[in-house]
């Protein structure tokens, strides 16, 4: 499959093992970082946090990314499928709550034959799939058996933004069918099985994000789905020119689409440094 790359809805076809990817990585794994985080959606975390491993490379080339380093730079470490192995269980060891692979959709096939080795090895976390939802659902079938839950951001509903600011063609139209073939995998998430679907937006100013939008969109899909709803926003990098990125989101259109969450009877989980100054009923602070 690498030697004529399809994993992503680029379809690159570069071969693999002789010169990088659209994503930027070649055959090897590569590794930015691997360690405890607290920072996920509380069921991810846990009380000792998710034990998250940052893949590098990435199919979207986000102008606002605060991952840039290794998502679009290719910083990173090399390693094995052993390696990768013995990493997920001393992840396991180290208390984790689950282990949650943070773009890797460039790294599947060695992430599959990794999660194999340790699963023989006692390897039994939850896996999150954490993911832009810019993916072929060939890609996706391949997960099937090894994905517990499906972190899926909508980043865009015009895919004119999203060529214009993640230089990823045809964006929302892909990551609809690609959100319902996750949620056909494994449901909306619930803390009870432990697994399913749950849905990130981040709120872009100026509505680039099409939030509204993407809230319909999972209401109409299934109600039960749970929304992250993210106000991080930074505009960094080449969003610091833009005219409509570069700023953060204001209060009033962080609050407007809290409203809008809880007017769809949306459920999940919103997140801000003003709590006090922000009204909310249905939904959960981060």
């Amino acid at each position: 499959m690498l030697e004529r790359c399809t994993l992503c809805p680029r379809n690159c076809k570069i071969n693999r093992y002789k010169q990088k990817g659209v994503c930027g990585v070649k055959d090897q794994i590569l590794v930015s970082n691997i360690l405890l985080h607290k920072g996920e959606e509380p069921p991810i975390s846990g009380k000792n946090g998710a034990g998250v491993v940052f893949f590098s490379g990435c199919p979207m080339k986000c102008v606002y990314c605060q991952n840039m380093g290794f998502s679009q730079k290719g910083v990173g470490k090399e390693i094995s499928v052993e390696k990768l192995a013995e990493a997920f269980l001393i992840l396991q060891e180290n208390g984790a709550q689950t282990l949650d692979l943070v773009t890797p959709t460039p790294h599947v096939l060695g992430i599959i034959e990794a999660l194999e080795i340790a699963r023989k090895r006692g390897f039994n976390l939850p896996v999150v799939y954490n993911t832009s939802s810019y993916e072929n659902i060939e890609t996706l079938e391949l997960m099937r058996n090894y994905v517990d839950i499906y972190l899926a951001d909508i980043r865009y509903t015009n895919s004119y933004y999203g060529e214009i600011y993640s230089k990823a063609p045809n964006y929302w139209e892909i990551a609809q069918v690609a959100i319902k073939e996750m949620y056909k995998q494994v449901g909306p998430f619930s803390e009870e099985k432990g697994k399913g679907l749950i849905i990130r937006i981040l709120v872009l100013p100026n509505k680039i994000s099409g939030h509204f939008e993407a809230m319909r969109f999972v209401a109409n899909l299934d109600i039960e789905i749970p929304i992250s709803l993210m106000s991080q926003y930074m505009p960094v990098f080449g969003a610091k020119n833009d005219p409509l990125l570069n700023r953060r989101i204001t209060k009033a259109e962080y609050q407007e689409a809290i409203e809008y969450m809880e007017l769809l009877g949306l459920r999940g989980w919103v997140q801000t440094n003003e709590k006090e100054k922000l009204t909310t009923k249905g939904v959960k602070w981060l």
